[in-house]
């Protein structure tokens, strides 16, 4: 008779145990669930003035969905127009950690966004209805009920462009738009450029290919829209600014751009504009001023600038220190950047360098878009 080592008696009775085990498992495998039957918070038709700029935020709650093996639950926060039967839903997302929450923080931002899906224009309120999806592996309930929300949106675009540029033919860079002139990006959906209009069509855009979204400015407010024209007939150089958060724009003619010499009290040159926010004098004497301390070479620069209403006022564009050092041929490039400056004879000036004195320079003022505002001094 045949003999079997314990070995292998035992080998094969784990064997059975596991494969006995898989099968269990295999009859036990349940992914019935019971839908969220009860919504939290926001209540049912609860107000909000969304204010995207203030960071503000709605809390979306909800009661457990149950699962009949015991096991995890994940979430789904589905957003529909008020007559929406969230078959195709405007918006969606897994709640906290990744579905695992009973809950959603939405900022005021993303819901904006999301009342713009659902045709609410700027400036106007409608309603927004809400629920929530519970799911196991393939098995979705939808919640047993759903909320109807009012929002009030801003002024404000939805979704600012990550880029802004100008063209037109009343621009610097023609109806070209590959030659569009682009903006500054100062914060999250403010831009402001400083450049040279004419009497024609001034248009903002996102893109300089493909089919760019175009905006325009009429009077205060940011549009969509083609229907811009330049405010001028003749050459006149201009800062725009504009927010897409409120939909606001400003438009400010520069006047002059001066070289302000702190010691006289007085600008000593007027730099002529050469276009794409540049600035440049050349050839232009520098001679310090004899204190009784000794020689004085601080400068900064004067621009004279005037609003839509037409009136005009002065303001300084200095350093960011309240004091300096001559400037050297090792100065780092910061020292030279441009930022506006309290109305002051001497404070937040620079100071040309040693060789300066005496001599003639180049002076160049680059409000430009591809870095921080500066200038540079060449000594010739």
């Amino acid at each position: 008779m045949k003999k079997f080592s314990w070995p292998l008696l035992m080998l094969l009775f784990v064997m059975g145990l596991l494969a006995t085990g898989c099968d269990k498992d295999d009859d036990e495998l349940n992914e019935t669930i019971t839908p969220v039957a009860n919504l939290i918070a926001p209540a049912a038709d609860t107000y909000v003035r969304l204010d995207p700029p203030s960071n503000a935020a709605v809390t979306f709650e909800w009661g457990q969905a149950r699962a009949a093996d015991g096991t995890v639950v994940l979430y789904e926060v589905l957003f529909d127009q008020e007559n929406g039967d969230f078959s195709k839903p405007l918006y969606s997302t897994t709640s906290g950690t990744n579905g695992l929450e009973t809950k959603l923080v939405l900022s005021h931002g993303d819901l904006n966004r999301i009342a713009s899906l659902a045709g609410i224009k700027s400036s106007a309120q409608g309603k927004l209805k809400w629920t929530v999806n519970a799911s196991k592996g393939l098995t979705v309930e939808p919640a047993t009920e759903s909320r109807v929300m009012t929002l009030q949106r801003p002024a404000g675009f939805a979704t600012a462009p990550p880029t802004l540029y100008i063209t037109g033919s009343g621009t610097e860079g023609g109806t070209n738009i590959s030659q569009a002139v682009p903006f500054k990006s100062i914060s999250s959906g403010v831009f402001e450029i400083y450049t040279r209009l004419s009497a024609g069509e001034v248009k903002l855009i996102d893109q300089t290919t493909g089919t760019p979204t175009t905006y325009y400015i009429d009077g205060a407010k940011l549009m969509e829209g083609n229907q811009g024209t330049s405010p001028t007939s003749t050459p006149k150089v201009y800062m725009l600014k504009v927010d897409f958060n409120n939909a606001a724009a400003t438009m400010t003619e520069i006047e002059s751009v001066g070289l302000w010499f702190a010691p006289q009290n007085k600008v000593l040159v007027t730099l002529p504009y050469v276009g794409k926010g540049v600035w440049k004098i050349e050839n232009t004497p520098i001679e310090f001023f004899q204190e009784s301390w000794g020689r004085d070479e601080r400068y900064k620069f004067l621009f004279t600038q005037k609003n839509a209403a037409g009136v005009s006022s002065r303001l300084y564009y200095g350093s960011t220190n309240a004091d300096n050092q001559r400037a050297t041929a090792s100065s780092p490039a910061s020292y030279f950047f441009l930022v506006p400056g309290p109305d002051s004879q001497y404070d937040y000036s620079f100071k040309f360098q040693t060789e300066a004195d005496k001599k003639r320079v180049d002076v160049t003022v680059k409000m430009q878009p591809d870095g921080p505002y500066t200038h540079q001094i060449v000594v010739r």
